[in-house]
């Protein structure tokens, strides 16, 4: 099994998870004298089993990331901490941008001008080129999903 099949497993899992967590709390209470529309201990047992299951995905994925590397020997698990990092890095600059080159609102002459005290440009080209980078560092991680095999 290659690593991105076991992702996308591990995401239908936990999609599957809160679904069984929902239908139980769904289930726990009836009206005195009715029956539940599905039996709780029968999800119960449902709901331990994809957690069984989760754990052992999780395990052998994050096992998988530590081993797999990249063609500078970097591995997964360290390209996934920079692409977070580059992604909070991003967003970060892009919320900066947005309020630096936003129009001040004055609606009459007495109010207090407000001004940009950034290059709005630079910080602009600064958002475009790190979200380049995050483009290739993403397309490098899943080719490696696509390309490595499971632990």
């Amino acid at each position: 099994m290659k690593l991105a099949e076991a992702l996308s497993i591990r995401k239908d899992l936990q999609k599957r998870i809160a679904q069984l967590q929902s239908r139980i709390s769904n289930n726990v209470k009836v009206q005195e004298g009715d029956d539940p529309v599905e039996n709780p201990d029968d999800l119960m047992k449902e709901l331990n089993s994809c957690f069984k299951q989760l754990e052992e995905y999780i395990w052998r994925i994050n096992a998988t990331n530590m081993h797999v590397k990249n063609s500078k020997g970097v591995t997964l698990t360290q390209l996934m901490a920079q692409r977070d990092v580059l992604t909070m890095r991003v967003n970060t600059l892009r919320s900066l941008f947005n309020s630096a080159s936003e129009n001040p609102n004055r609606y009459s002459q007495s109010e207090i001008k407000m001004v940009t005290v950034v290059d709005v440009k630079k910080l602009g080209k600064q958002v475009d080129d790190l979200s380049a980078k995050l483009r290739v560092l993403d397309m490098e991680i899943q080719a490696l999903n696509f390309a490595s095999d499971l632990v």
